[in-house]
């Protein structure tokens, strides 16, 4: 079994709120980062993902807390595209710190025509298309 893509990004106190936890918000930032980092690591450029004029929406987000993150944590995030059959995809996500489990963040989504604003009909061929790695995405 293969170890899930993760990045390791370190809490930093300006994106905690008044309690000292973790912005909800920043939550779906790395969890973008995470996404975009992975994108990135199977050859997919954005820029020509933009000139090509298409590019991946996020069609749902969900968030379950399990723990607190606060300023100066560390934690790795892993993300893992999973394919299906239509015009959309799930993508799983863990919040990790020393190993515990604190968060998942599970979303739907797809690859959208930007001019036709319609998601294609099969996004794992949008992604294929630009990917030099595409076993890193799943395909």
């Amino acid at each position: 079994m293969t170890q899930p893509f993760t990045v390791t990004i370190t809490v930093r106190g300006y994106e905690t709120d008044s309690q000292g936890h973790l912005n909800t918000s920043v939550y779906t930032q790395y969890a973008e980062h995470a996404r975009w980092t992975l994108v990135q690591a199977a050859g997919i450029r954005q820029s020509e993902l933009i000139e090509k004029s298409v590019g991946p929406v996020n069609l749902e987000s969900t968030i379950r807390f399990l723990r607190e993150l606060r300023a100066g944590d560390e934690v790795e995030v892993s993300c893992a595209f999973l394919w299906g059959e239509g015009k959309t995809f799930r993508v799983e996500q863990e919040f990790r710190r020393d190993g515990e489990l604190v968060a998942t963040l599970h979303s739907v989504g797809g690859m959208m025509d930007l001019r036709e604003r319609r998601l294609l009909a099969d996004p794992r061929e949008g992604f294929r298309q630009f990917a030099s790695n595409p076993s890193a995405l799943g395909l």
